[in-house]
């Protein structure tokens, strides 16, 4: 065994937390219909009454939220990997730019089934870490904070303080999601991909700067990588108190961020600050409720009967790239018009237990295929990718 192999040591708690985070992000997109938003009316009313509470309870626990615990792992992976290469002295760069390359061309794949893909914008926004690595943990921190605040936001809101009379900007990423409906309901497998790629990718886009995700992936990504520097991730008495103070903190400041996110409108009357100001805030109880479940999650973990049951999870973890390729393609094939166009008959409450179906067999199938590989079937080809060229193409990861 090579010395970067001896090294590199993988936490089941990485993997569990990541395949938590897998089944809440394939339970959203289940029950918004793989952004296809399509109600049924012909539902009774009481499941229609179901469905708004189910809607609104999912997103409220794992909107946002799910998509931030991969990105915080995301940081984590890249430090792991950048540490191992260091040890034998290796530079780590050049095939970090490559492995993204590789990560981006496989979400735009993906986003022929799903045009919500994130694959592609973690291989784009994930060359950020290469920016900060070298800085000391202090920088690292304070610039991830900084991204957090959504600093482009606030120039506009001194902008807007300046100019109150501006007229509110539509959101470009509107003008491409009305034509979702055209082809995610057409019966040609071609329309689909046809859209996706060249309508709903644009639109997504739009979407992400919109929402500032173009700042906050990269600063929890940054996160991610100081945590794996201090060893948040690993077992100690000094952890434990160190999660135990997140979540009190995090509890604390989400409730009245979360608070002025959704009472703003009542104070702002100005739209392009409310937009704003919005998003910011949002965009922070996002965080703070984000990091609530990851401190929540490994302080369960580590009660030994907890620990047992949140173990199932681990192969979905470990095989989380191929079990989102998956959950695109068959959520696809369930709800969009090429397919079975369950999007016609299935509320929130049906699409939920879809969810949960496809959840089980997923983990059915990672559990069996991990038995006799080391990888799964995306993860290995994505290793191979990364050292094309190299004997570590080979070698196990």
């Amino acid at each position: 065994m090579s010395t970067l192999e001896s090294n590199h040591q993988r936490l089941p708690i990485i993997d569990a937390l990541r395949g938590f985070a897998l089944v809440s992000i394939i339970l959203l997109h289940n029950i918004e219909h793989f952004d296809f938003y399509f109600f049924p009316e012909e539902l009774p009313e009481w499941l229609k009454s179901v469905d708004k509470n189910v809607w609104t309870s999912m997103f409220f626990l794992f909107g946002g939220k799910s998509y931030a615990i991969f990105s915080l792992l995301f940081g984590f992976t890249f430090y792991i990997q950048l540490n191992n290469h260091k040890t034998i002295g290796s530079n780590f760069n050049i095939r970090f730019i490559w492995r993204m390359i590789v990560l981006f061309a496989l979400g735009m794949i993906n986003s022929m089934f799903y045009e919500g893909d994130i694959l592609s914008y973690f291989g784009l926004l994930g060359l950020s870490l290469l920016l900060v690595y070298q800085l000391n943990n202090t920088a690292i921190l304070i610039t991830a904070i900084i991204l957090l605040l959504q600093p482009v936001s606030w120039i506009h809101i001194v902008h807007l303080l300046n100019h109150p009379d501006q007229p509110v900007a539509e959101k470009i990423s509107h003008s491409y999601f009305i034509k979702l409906h055209t082809y995610l309901s057409d019966p040609s497998f071609y329309q689909l991909v046809k859209g996706n790629v060249i309508n709903g990718r644009l639109g997504v886009a739009y979407w992400t700067w919109e929402n500032g995700r173009f700042f906050q992936a990269p600063a929890l990504f940054m996160l991610g990588m100081l945590a794996g520097r201090i060893g948040l991730f690993k077992t100690s008495e000094w952890n434990r108190i160190f999660w135990k103070r997140v979540l009190i903190i995090s509890s604390i400041l989400f409730l009245p961020l979360f608070y002025l996110s959704i009472s703003l409108k009542e104070t702002v009357h100005q739209q392009n600050l409310l937009l704003d100001l919005t998003l910011i805030l949002s965009s922070l109880s996002n965080i703070a409720f984000t990091a609530i479940l990851i401190a929540f999650f490994i302080l369960l973990y580590q009660q030994a009967v907890v620990e047992h049951i949140l173990s199932y999870l681990i192969p979905l973890g470990r095989m989380s790239l191929t079990n989102y390729f998956i959950q695109s393609i068959l959520g696809s094939f369930i709800y969009y018009g090429y397919g079975l166009a369950l999007y016609k008959n299935t509320g929130a409450s049906y699409s939920l237990l879809i969810g949960i179906t496809l959840v089980y067999f997923q983990l059915i199938f990672s559990t069996w295929w991990l038995k006799n590989h080391l990888q799964g079937p995306l993860e290995k080809l994505w290793h191979k990718a990364t050292w094309l060229g190299s004997e570590n193409s080979n070698k196990k990861p």
